[in-house]
């Protein structure tokens, strides 16, 4: 800890570690952190941190760009548990805040993936990629229990990975409350990144008229005909106050990410259109909510 010293007041003002199982897509969220201004660096040992933060540039200055460096089970020395130890000792001491990106998927997509590219599972070099997969989990439980944010892969292309990352990251703040509000259908899931959903399915479906099926929660007709159903003011009142008196709260307790959920049946009219006035509300109140559909 020696090198705390140096970096007090040197350090980037965003330290970001990147880590989650592999096949889960680390290395295009560091590529993408990379396009947006990141200095990015990729199987860190944690022990190298405070070194690097301590290193000028090649003009002698102490670099402000924010930091995104990935560890995962190929990093040298890998014990998951010392790092959230390590990583829990430098918020405690206020010294530096390093936050934690966790990026997952499920069994068969991360399995389908080493399949269709035909890579190895490190964990896995002489058996099923499943084995190695189980194992991985197992290992880096410890760092997804205690992640800032979790980002679940599972049906995400390239593409839209780095989307995500282009909205959760470009300019944020220190310390700032990155807000999403998603609609999704309730047909094809609940979203796995979501901290809280709210269920809209009790209101009118716009779907059972034939002249609205087609648009969407975007279209002034479709939120005319949610706005008449006799539930949705008062159900929509609640929520935004439920969420106005949380926000501060959750940003208060340091909470650096939080994606809240509006599901309706299919995901195009309801939630849609709830998601849309709710960022509007909010941003009147003050707060900069993306929207997500």
């Amino acid at each position: 800890m020696d090198a705390l010293a140096d970096v007090a007041t040197a350090s980037p003002g965003r330290i970001l570690l990147v880590t989650g199982m592999s096949g889960a897509g680390k290395s295009t969220v560091l590529k993408a952190l990379e396009d947006l201004g990141w200095e990015a660096v990729d199987n860190l040992p944690l022990a190298l941190l405070l070194r690097l933060l301590a290193t000028p540039d090649r003009h002698g200055q102490m670099s402000d760009r924010p930091l995104a460096f990935g560890i995962d089970t190929r990093t040298r020395a890998f014990d998951a548990e010392e790092i959230v130890q390590t990583i829990k000792q430098l918020r405690e001491g206020n010294l530096l805040h390093v936050r934690v990106l966790f990026l997952d998927a499920n069994m068969e997509s991360l399995a389908r993936r080493f399949s269709e590219t035909r890579r190895r599972h490190p964990l896995a070099l002489d058996r099923a990629a499943s084995d190695g997969i189980a194992r991985e989990r197992e290992m880096l439980s410890p760092l997804r229990r205690w992640a800032d944010i979790v980002i679940d892969t599972s049906d995400y292309s390239t593409n839209d990975l780095r989307r995500i990352v282009r909205q959760r990251f470009a300019g944020r703040l220190r310390d700032h409350l990155t807000l999403t509000l998603m609609s999704f259908g309730f047909a094809r899931g609940i979203p796995r990144d979501a901290d809280s959903v709210f269920d809209l399915r009790f209101l009118s479906n716009p779907h059972w008229r034939e002249e609205l099926r087609p648009l969407t929660g975007q279209d002034p007709a479709v939120g005319a005909y949610v706005e008449r159903d006799p539930g949705f003011a008062e159900a929509f009142e609640r929520i935004a106050s439920l969420l106005l008196f949380l926000l501060p709260r959750y940003r208060a307790e340091g909470k650096a990410y939080l994606t809240i959920g509006f599901g309706c049946t299919g995901g195009r009219h309801r939630s849609v259109y709830v998601a849309e006035r709710m960022a509007e509300r909010l941003r009147g109140a003050g707060h900069a909510p993306q929207v997500v559909h």
